[in-house]
């Protein structure tokens, strides 16, 4: 070998999104002229350079370059050891590559966020968000989750409970919001709420939503019902309070029977006028004059007039009419058609 390395320091400590600088010294110990190319290998090598990148050295002389750590704050710059190593390639003889090897510890550092999807839930009876949990960090995020309310308005179904997240992936919690008192009727009312994400060691995160609780019953069905309501009073109202008439054709015929029986039948005989009734002489009291004593004489009460029974027409033309109304069914047995015969002979007689 003809070129002799040392790495200073060879193990090293870096912050993730700072910078760590470590120099390399190497010396020609052949006989010629030569220059060297240094490549870095390993997980940082994207984040390491080399100044200068190409070193020529004269024999028995020595060089240094430097080495420039720089792992980003993302879950990409992996926490714990980082090997590495710088493969230091001759142009005069490209066969004899060394390689020194050395060691970046990339301290860990948690990052996360999480949002609410949506972050106005709405519902009558439960509301279903879910929580999304990006961990940003570089380590392994262990955490658990729990619900907050002011005035403890709502319950709490979170699954999963307690998440475990690599570095730079995420994870999806569901939750449950169950309000302990249901609205039936009225408008709708905001129930803020917060999500809280507790890890060990850190302060807990708390993810703030809002949850719009609705009325059980609709403001639709609410006026739907009340005027349902009404029209029941106001039929009610109106079954009790009116009467109905109901008028049949027997009723009609009855209402106009007494003016047929009360008109005289021309065929009947008439009354003759009652006798007159003889009068008796008024006798005056001692000293009282015979015209005084026929003024104050009571007058004698009127004998009644006798009432002329319903001709026997009138009779029949009811008995007709009645007749006329019952609904006609089939013939019956010669005893009801005798009557009907005998009753038309009355009318016509």
């Amino acid at each position: 070998m003809s070129l002799w390395t040392s790495l200073e320091p060879a193990s090293i400590t870096v912050d993730a999104g700072s910078t760590a600088i470590v120099r390399l010294r190497l010396r020609n110990t052949s006989d010629v002229v030569d220059e060297y190319r240094f490549t870095v290998a390993g997980e940082l090598a994207p984040y390491a350079t080399v100044e200068p990148p190409t070193l020529r050295l004269f024999p028995g002389t020595t060089g240094e370059i430097q080495l420039t750590f720089a792992p980003p704050r993302t879950p990409d710059a992996t926490a714990g050891p980082n090997p590495y190593a710088v493969q230091i390639t001759p142009t005069e003889h490209p066969e004899a590559t060394t390689v020194p090897e050395g060691n970046v510890t990339i301290t860990p550092f948690t990052e996360l966020r999480a949002e609410l999807v949506p972050h106005t839930v709405k519902g009558r009876f439960r509301g279903r968000p879910k929580l999304a949990i990006d961990n940003l960090g570089n380590t392994e995020l262990t955490a658990f989750l729990t619900g907050k309310d002011n005035g403890d308005q709502l319950g709490y179904e979170i699954h999963p409970a307690n998440v475990q997240i690599k570095p730079g992936r995420a994870a999806f919690v569901k939750a449950k919001l169950t309000p302990h008192q249901i609205i039936w009727f009225g408008r709708k009312q905001n129930r803020p709420y917060s999500l809280n994400v507790q890890r060990s060691g850190h302060a807990p995160l708390a993810v703030s939503g809002m949850y719009v609780q609705r009325a059980a019953m609709p403001r639709w069905l609410t006026t739907v019902f009340g005027f349902a309501l009404a029209l029941l009073m106001v039929f009610i109202g109106l079954w009790f309070t009116h009467q109905p008439s109901v008028a049949t054709q027997t009723t009609a015929l009855a209402q106009t029977a007494p003016t047929a029986v009360n008109q005289p039948d021309p065929g009947a005989a008439t009354p003759l006028p009652a006798a007159p009734t003889p009068s008796t002489p008024t006798v005056p009291a001692p000293g009282q004059t015979p015209a005084a004593a026929q003024t104050q004489a009571p007058p004698r009460p009127r004998p009644p007039r006798p009432r002329s029974s319903p001709p026997a027409a009138a009779t029949a033309a009811v008995v007709v009419a009645v007749a006329a109304a019952t609904p006609r069914r089939r013939p019956r047995a010669s005893p009801a058609r005798a009557w009907r015969s005998w009753a038309t002979a009355r009318a016509g007689a």
